[in-house]
């Protein structure tokens, strides 16, 4: 074996800090190793994953590398006999093919590197073939599947873990397996390809949940080939360096929680304080050191307990500790813009302040899995028949948003579904059709390349959020769909607009869809109310288009893990259903508001039409805020303008 992987040269040093600069970071990993002595361990591979062995291992093999204490490696001599003695990893999907068999090779390769000479010569050398038996199994159907599957699903999650997994115990064994080599090679040419390929803003289209899940493989990959190849891809592509934001802008106004775009298994999933700590060291991120540090102050117990993501936050204390830079000095986001562009994902989120009682808008529009992953998997199927694009996290919800305020999710996202429909969120559907190929879990499998979703426009000025998308190549062409055009604006007073542009070649029913946790209470014509805890969404359709409207209960059903077939899931949403009669062309404009729970009384609204546009006039108390949107780009001009965009104009007058 070579040096120990990730601590040649650096072991003095870290226990030198350990009752210093990582002292908190020490105590997390003392506090794991003994969480996990109390831990029953199956004998008989259960239905239900094993990941945990992996980081588990290497948890226990660090502090006994730290510390020397015998008891620590007692612990892991009981910690890897049930991986161990398994025939396989792995049981109720691809046993070893997958996830489990790409964390535990990762884990169980740095507790043999950091751990194994300490072990019995028998129990080295049962590790050591354990490792080679898996990582042939792994490597052989990686080659095999190449073109299919993860083995060439440069965006996907099972990607970067089983390929960082072969990569590490790879290096683990090329000493004394020169075969292993081949293993690390592979990982490198496979990550080579995700780094050029992932998009340059940092964005997910799997969402935060499997941001939180799959990013930190990626850094896991590359920290170990930095460390043995003395290669440094950190600065490979843009993507690393941006993700931050992408997770920093996609935190709920209270940071604890997240906008739940794509398949969330809730709404406390999110935070890997240890990718954090790592994002922050390699690029010098002062809010991601801050955002590591407030969760570990006050939000890690409850993302710990109420997470739906296994094996969680707690195993990850390894990396914690290793992946700290204390010199980054921790800086919150007061300094930052509070709206900002993902333009691969074509997401544009908007926030009135930083405070946690914040109005807060999170619209989106892209092809499926982001215009890059689009454009570059097609191209891939086009010259060698590849299928490279595996987004079946991402939902149909082109052109569609969430809404939160005071503390309240508002208008909500669906979260988690197996079968993902247009319906389940705030969308369009055209006589009750949604977007082709849905109501699957891969809705963007085998599309052919013209159904696409874009953001045509944006204005992020002056308090004000605005941003356009155009959704209408979703749509089955035999609908004859020309237009799905939709306006977004998020005022500085945490109103929102939404006005709807849609034209098709014949006559059709439109259906204006919004989600809600608890059904929506009508408060006479063409007004609602939505109760939501600690705030009120007071909803009002000024266009007097819809025929009719109901509220109806939407199921969603979802199993969030294919390695645990009982974690099965089911969500009931509220939604608002507003049909027009049959027409070729409707314009249907709504305004949402985030109130405190006991502000019940809606806004003054009116609504002005002048020159192929609107004027949307929004009063409460000496304030007026007025917003003008251009079906074609012009608008009208309105007094005292102080946000100015194509298609887009608005301002805010207090008369105090």
């Amino acid at each position: 074996m070579t040096h120990p992987i990730l601590l040649h040269g650096r072991e003095d040093v870290l226990r030198g800090e350990l009752d210093s600069t990582r002292r908190a970071a020490f105590r997390r990993l003392l506090e794991e190793c003994e969480r996990m002595r109390t831990m029953d361990l199956p004998q008989e591979h259960p239905l239900a994953s094993i990941t945990y062995f992996g980081p588990g291992s290497a948890n226990l093999a660090l502090a006994y590398r730290l510390t020397g204490q015998q008891h620590y490696l007692d612990e892991l001599r009981r910690w890897i006999a049930p991986p161990l003695s398994f025939p396989h990893w792995g049981k109720a999907n691809l046993p070893d093919h997958d996830l489990d068999a790409g964390w535990i090779l990762h884990g169980l390769s740095l507790a043999y590197s950091w751990a194994g000479d300490a072990l019995e010569p028998h129990e080295k050398e049962a590790v050591e073939a354990k490792l080679l038996l898996q990582g042939r199994r792994l490597y052989d159907f990686a080659v095999e599947t190449e073109g299919g599957w993860w083995s060439s699903s440069y965006w996907q999650n099972h990607n970067w873990i089983c390929y960082a997994g072969l990569a590490t115990a790879g290096y683990a064994l090329q000493d004394t397996y020169p075969e292993a080599r081949s293993w690390t090679e592979r990982a490198k040419e496979n990550f080579a390809l995700v780094l050029d390929h992932l998009p340059d803003d940092g964005s997910n289209n799997e969402g935060v949940v499997y941001w939180r899940y799959g990013v930190p493989w990626i850094a896991s990959y590359l920290d170990v080939l930095r460390d043995q190849e003395d290669i440094d891809w950190f600065r490979r592509g843009s993507y690393l360096r941006e993700t931050f934001w992408y997770r920093l802008y996609q935190a709920a106004p209270d940071l604890e929680r997240i906008v739940d775009h794509g398949d969330c298994h809730d709404r406390r999933s999110g935070h890997p304080v240890a990718l954090y700590r790592k994002l922050a060291a390699e690029y010098r991120i002062p809010q991601a050191q801050w955002l590591a540090d407030l969760v570990d102050e006050r939000f890690y117990w409850r993302e710990a307990y109420e997470s739906g993501v296994k094996p969680g936050v707690r195993p990850e204390a390894y990396q914690e500790l290793l992946w700290l830079d204390p010199e980054v000095q921790p800086e919150g986001p007061e300094s930052l813009p509070p709206r900002r562009f993902f333009p691969d994902l074509g997401l544009v989120v908007g926030r009135t302040s930083w405070d946690s009682d914040a109005a807060m808008v999170s619209f989106k529009a892209s092809p499926g899995g982001g215009h890059k992953a689009w454009e570059s998997s097609h191209a891939q199927r086009r010259e060698n028949g590849w299928v490279t694009l595996n987004a079946g996290h991402h939902h149909p919800d082109a052109g569609t948003f969430v809404f939160l305020g005071e503390g309240s999710y508002l208008a909500v996202d669906e979260g988690y579904s197996s079968r993902k429909r247009t319906e389940h969120h705030n969308a369009i559907l055209i006589d009750g059709n949604g977007f082709v190929n849905e109501d699957r879990y891969h809705v963007f499998e085998n599309l052919p390349y013209e159904h696409t979703a874009e953001i045509l426009t944006t204005t992020l000025d002056a308090g004000f959020t605005h941003a356009v998308s155009e959704c209408s190549a979703m749509y089955d062409t035999s609908l004859g769909v020309r237009r799905v055009r939709r306006h977004v604006v998020l005022t500085p007073g945490g109103a929102l607009v939404v006005a709807d542009d849609l034209r098709a070649d014949r006559e059709r029913e439109w259906t204006w869809l919004l989600q809600l946790d608890n059904a929506p209470l009508p408060l006479g014509a063409d007004r609602w109310i939505g109760e939501a805890g600690h705030a009120v969404m007071p909803i009002a359709a000024l266009d007097d288009t819809a025929a009719r409207a109901e509220i109806v209960r939407t199921g969603v059903h979802a199993n969030p893990t294919s390695s645990t077939p009982s974690l099965a899931i089911e969500k009931v949403q509220h939604t608002l259903r507003r049909h027009t009669p049959r027409v070729r062309e409707a314009r249907l404009v709504t305004v949402l508001e985030a109130r405190r729970w006991d502000d019940r009384t809606p806004a003054e609204l009116n609504l002005a039409r002048h020159n192929e546009g609107i004027v949307v006039t929004i009063r409460r108390g000496p304030t007026t805020e007025t917003v003008a949107l251009g079906w074609e780009g012009a608008t009208a001009p309105i007094p005292g303008a102080v946000a100015q965009g194509i298609g887009f104009a608005g301002s805010r007058i207090d008369a105090r």
